[in-house]
This record gives C-alpha cells, sequence and structure tokens, in this order.
C-alpha cells in the first residue's frame, strides 16, 4: 500500500515486509494487547471496563509516552482482521460496556475491514492523539461511535519539540471538528455509559500551565458544549523525558488546579483526574 492514512502524508510504500513511513509499521495490522480496561472515564469504564484494543505504532512521537515501548518501539503481535474481529466478539461476551481502539489511525484500513466481519453491539471508540488526517476520519463515519482524541498542544513548537509535530494545533482543531461532525450530540444509556459523542482529553505537562489553559480556549471556542472535556493529572516522565529537564517531573498540585480553575471558569463540562493517578499501577503491562 501507499499509504496517506495521517496528516503527515509519507506517501510511504507500506508491505507485510517493508514499513518506510513515519510510523515504520508496515502493512500488517499488529497490536500489543486485547483486554479489558478498568480506568477510563467513568461512562467509558462503567463497572464492568472497556474492551481495549492497544495497537502498535504510533503517527506521533511523544518523548513521554508511557505506552514508549509499544508506541515507539512498536512491539506487538501481528493479526489479521478476522482474528482480531474474533477477539472483539469475546470481548463482548465478557461483559465490556465499550470497545476502545488505542492508536489505531495507522491501521484504519485494516481496522475497517474488520467491523466489516463482526461489528459489536456495544459503543466503539476510537482513542486517537487528536493528530488525525480529516479523510482517513471520514472512512469511519458509520463504524465509531464514540471519538476520544487528544488535544495535547496550544503551543506548535512544544508540539515539535515534545512530539515531533511541526502544524499540531490546527490540524488537531480541524480533525476534531470532522469528529464532532459524525457524533454531534452526546448520548447516554440508563446506566451513564456514553452512546454517542466526542470526549476530548487534555494532558497537563509539568511547566506548561499556559499551553494548558490556550488548548482549553481553543476547545471552548471552537467546540462548546458539544464535547466533554476531559483533564488529566497523570503525567509521569516516561521514554525519553529524562531529555528535557522541564517535563522531567511530575506536575504540582498548583500546577494543576491551576489549569483545574480555568476549566471551571470557561464551563466546561467533563471529568477531571484526581492526581493520585499518577501512579505506574495504573499502566498496562505489555504481553502481547
Amino acid at each position: 500500500m501507499i499509504c496517506n492514512l495521517c496528516p503527515r502524508k509519507c506517501n510511504a510504500q507500506r508491505t507485510s515486509s517493508q514499513a518506510s513511513g513515519f510510523c515504520k509499521c508496515n502493512s500488517e495490522m499488529k497490536v500489543a494487547k486485547i483486554a479489558p480496561h478498568l480506568w477510563e472515564e467513568p461512562c467509558i469504564s462503567g463497572k464492568n471496563g472497556c474492551g481495549a484494543v492497544f495497537f502498535s505504532g504510533c503517527t506521533l512521537k511523544c518523548v513521554y509516552c508511557q505506552n514508549f515501548e509499544i508506541s515507539h518501539e512498536n512491539n506487538g503481535k501481528f493479526i489479521t482482521p478476522q482474528e482480531l474481529s474474533e477477539k472483539l466478539l469475546e470481548l463482548e461476551n465478557s461483559g465490556v460496556h465499550t470497545i476502545e481502539f488505542v492508536s489505531a489511525a495507522q491501521y484504519v484500513d485494516k481496522l475497517i475491514e474488520t467491523l466489516s466481519i463482526y461489528k459489536p453491539k456495544v459503543p466503539l471508540i476510537y482513542n486517537s492523539s487528536g493528530f488525525e488526517n480529516i479523510e482517513t476520519l471520514k472512512k469511519l463515519e458509520g463504524y465509531i461511535d464514540v471519538y476520544l482524541p487528544d488535544f495535547k498542544y496550544s503551543d506548535d513548537e512544544l508540539a515539535r519539540r515534545l512530539s515531533n509535530c511541526n502544524n499540531y494545533t490546527q490540524v488537531t482543531t480541524n480533525a476534531i471538528g470532522e469528529m464532532v461532525r459524525q457524533c454531534d450530540s452526546l448520548s447516554f444509556d440508563d446506566d451513564g455509559i456514553i452512546q454517542k459523542g466526542v470526549i476530548i482529553r487534555h494532558l497537563v505537562l509539568p511547566s506548561h500551565t499556559k499551553n494548558s489553559i490556550n488548548v482549553l480556549n481553543i476547545i471552548k471556542q471552537n467546540f462548546g458544549d458539544n464535547v466533554l472535556l476531559s483533564l488529566m493529572g497523570q503525567y509521569i516522565p516516561f521514554g525519553r523525558a529524562n531529555e528535557h529537564p522541564d517535563i522531567n517531573r511530575k506536575i504540582t498540585k498548583r500546577e494543576y488546579n491551576k489549569v483545574l480553575d480555568h476549566l471551571v471558569e470557561l464551563g466546561l463540562d467533563g471529568f477531571a483526574q484526581d492526581l493520585k493517578s499518577a501512579n505506574k499501577s495504573y499502566i498496562p503491562s505489555w504481553d502481547y
């Protein structure tokens, strides 16, 4: 395949034996873990958890990624669409409330092939870095019920330095606009489990509360009450964060509360993590 799935538009030749694009993924689908996951937002996990499919590789290269060994090093196992469809049925039968595809942008065509074989009856969630190609997102219309994008940066220089991305802010704003177009209203079942809509996550980085405050301003200005906001305080230095002194520590309570106060001032609805979530015990183990 000639790949232009993500906004980098590498025009890369991807075959079963060749991975020449930015993500360094070949044409076969690869996953690191498929299992119930209990620690997502309450409306996603409920009491039984969310069935999570963690894909290998990523179209960003965040130096602090807590999933570094799968996002940067592409560790995992190859799986066919038929095999994944069978795993989705197993997850559904286990009683999970939702099923979530984590960092699947580089495998969207294979994901659609999977869901054409079997589409679970529980809400399907596309968990994304936010850095997405609109044309690729359009392929997912009708397959995805809930979009769960990150909005990491309002500062493109910060995005370049920490995620190797030159145009993150505008690309992500446009991509989330497409997600909102597809899922233009938030809906929940009687148990409070989300059925349709967009939840935007923002991870507060140490030393960069201005970046976070401006991200919240962009979300409010562009999407208002059409989305939920999930403010995350779980940052722990991972990967190559030790090469960047400004982010080589956890966030402080003062930093987090400064951003949280601004969220309240803007009237954005959603969720806010407790700072106790900055704990390695919440990070999945990669058993492939």
